[in-house]
């Protein structure tokens, strides 16, 4: 049932029960910290170009904001953790943008069939329960010809290793101390699953050189067929 609506008392329960407030106080000084050491430029390069309405999924504390360029008219931020989304309604005003920050759920957005020209997650789908079909939802309330673009946390490229460790770390603790974060997935197949055409993809470490296991990453751009893609 999509009507654009946040209002349904199922989706209110599920937002409500969104909260992770040991871990949004940390992520609000990372986040900081990691925009100096160089996230802000992938931030950056995640937004240019882009215009018309954009819905952001999981905008945390509002990180993404200054860097929308001007030709995009609103941006519709949905964040269901409670402090981070009270810390991205305070950074709203001083966007370049107009930035409106909405509580919602990735699994079911609070806006109608194809109200976007675009869609932004950045650091999200590592974290929602259900990728497949946060990435359903973004696919139905984008335009055909729409764009999604993303910079995320991903698995390996190469079996091994780090990959073995990523499989560990999400079977074990790191979902629980990182706001159920899951290194290893598969993000960018998920993506051509749901139907979106990848069109520019560059994998990277973050911080470079490092093992960690959040350390593989993706910024790319996709598309959702349509006529207004030909």
């Amino acid at each position: 049932m999509h009507d654009g609506t946040a209002s349904s008392s199922h989706l209110e329960v599920d937002v409500a029960a969104v909260s992770h407030p040991v871990f949004a106080r940390v992520y609000e000084r990372l986040s900081v910290a990691m925009d100096r050491a160089g996230t802000a430029e992938h931030r950056r390069s995640v937004v240019a170009g882009l215009s018309g309405r954009v819905i952001e999924i999981g905008a945390g504390n509002g990180r993404m904001f200054s860097h929308y360029p001007p030709a995009v008219t609103e941006v519709v931020a949905v964040e269901p953790e409670r402090r981070l989304r009270a810390a991205a309604v305070r950074a709203a005003p001083s966007a370049p943008v107009p930035v409106t920050v909405v509580d919602g759920l990735a699994e079911a957005l609070p806006a109608g069939d194809g109200e976007f020209d675009a869609a932004v997650v950045a650091l999200v789908l590592c974290t929602v329960p259900d990728e497949a079909a946060a990435l359903a939802e973004i696919n139905r309330v984008l335009r055909p010809g729409g764009h999604l673009r993303f910079f995320e946390h991903v698995a390996a490229e190469t079996p091994g290793g780090l990959r073995r460790v990523q499989r560990l770390s999400d079977a074990t603790l790191w979902p629980k101390l990182f706001a159920g974060c899951h290194t290893g997935r598969d993000t960018v197949a998920a993506i051509a699953a749901a139907g979106f055409v990848i069109e520019e993809l560059h994998r990277f470490r973050f911080p470079a050189g490092s093992n960690s296991p959040s350390s593989p990453c993706v910024v790319g751009r996709a598309i959702r067929p349509g006529p207004a893609s030909l």
